[in-house]
């Protein structure tokens, strides 16, 4: 069930990563991930900082693997 608060917001909760792919800009790199968010289907995975994915929700890379590849 999605909990909503008081001032009817509530919080979202990733559930895995789908994809990892880094996107190239003229002189930096920025890596990202596709997430699958808890109560959406796979058509609403967003692709978010993976640093910033990290920083909040580290249990999402604690294998170290995703599909083969490392993540570290």
């Amino acid at each position: 069930e999605i909990e909503i608060q008081p001032d009817l917001t509530y919080e979202e909760e990733p559930l895995r990563i789908l994809a990892r792919e880094v996107k190239e800009l003229r002189n930096k790199q920025i890596p990202l991930v596709k997430v699958l968010w808890r109560h959406h289907n796979t058509e609403e995975a967003t692709w978010e900082s993976e640093e910033m994915m990290r920083q909040q929700f580290p249990q999402l890379f604690a294998s170290g693997k995703f599909r083969g590849r490392n993540l570290n």
